[in-house]
C-alpha cells in the first residue's frame, strides 16, 4: 500500500479556513485529516469542528478528532486519535463503536507502540521526526522505528513532526503508511494547495 498524506489542521483556525480546507482536499489525495484545534477553548473547538468534520468526509478522507473520543462520537467523526494521557483504546473503542479509527500517540517507543496495538488501535503514530513549530515534541524519533514496525507488524504507521515535503522522502522510504502534515502543508510558500500536489507527487513517484 502506497504512503498517504494525513493532515492536522492547524491550531487556530480562522472563519476562513472551512473554504480553505475544501480547497486543499480537492487538490489531490488526503487519506486522513486531524482536527486539532488546540489554540480554541474545548467549547469553541468542538464549534469549529462540526462543519470540518462534514467537509473532510464529503471530500472523502477520514475525519479524526484529537484527543476527545466523546466528542468524536458525537460529531459522527470517523475516528479519534488520543495521546498517553487522553484514556485508554479500549474506551475510545467504546465510545466510536467497532467502526471508528483509534489511532494512539507511542512518540519514540516501540514498546508503547506494542502495548497499543495489542490494545486493538488501527494505527501508530511515531514522532517527532523533525523540529516542529506546531508544539512541543516530547521526543525525537529515529527513523528506523518506521523499518522495524513496518518488517513486523501489520497495523499501519504514521510518521510525525516537522515532515516537510523537502524531508519526507527518507520517512516514506523506511516504511511509514502515512505522513502526518500540519504546517508542511499550511505553510507551505506556495500554499496548501500546492503543498497537497507536491506531497502526492512525491507518494507517488
Amino acid at each position: 500500500m502506497p504512503c498517504r498524506l494525513y493532515l492536522i489542521t492547524p491550531p487556530r483556525i480562522d472563519a476562513g479556513f472551512p473554504a480553505l480546507l475544501e480547497k486543499t482536499l480537492a487538490a489531490g489525495d488526503v487519506a486522513a485529516v486531524q482536527i486539532r484545534l488546540k489554540d480554541h477553548a474545548p467549547e469553541e473547538a468542538a464549534r469549529l469542528a462540526a462543519p470540518l468534520v462534514r467537509i473532510i468526509q464529503a471530500a472523502g478522507a477520514a475525519a479524526i478528532v484529537n484527543d476527545d473520543p466523546a466528542l468524536a462520537a458525537a460529531l459522527k467523526a470517523d475516528g479519534v486519535h488520543i495521546g498517553q494521557d487522553d484514556g485508554t483504546v479500549k474506551a475510545a473503542r467504546a465510545a466510536l463503536g467497532p467502526k471508528g479509527i483509534v489511532g494512539v500517540t507511542c512518540h519514540d517507543s516501540r514498546h508503547l507502540a506494542m502495548v497499543a496495538g495489542e490494545a486493538g488501535a488501527d494505527y501508530v503514530a511515531f514522532g517527532a521526526f523533525f523540529p516542529t513549530a506546531t508544539k512541543s515534541p516530547k521526543t525525537r524519533a529515529e527513523i528506523g522505528i518506521l523499518e522495524w514496525w513496518s518488517e513486523i507488524f501489520e497495523i499501519p504507521c504514521v510518521a510525525i513532526g516537522g515532515i516537510t515535503v523537502d524531508n519526507a522522502k527518507p520517512l516514506v522510504a523506511a516504511g511509514a503508511d502515512f505522513l502526518a502534515v500540519s504546517s508542511g502543508v499550511w505553510g507551505h510558500p506556495d500554499g496548501p494547495e500546492a503543498a497537497v500536489k507536491a506531497f502526492n507527487a512525491l507518494l507517488t513517484a
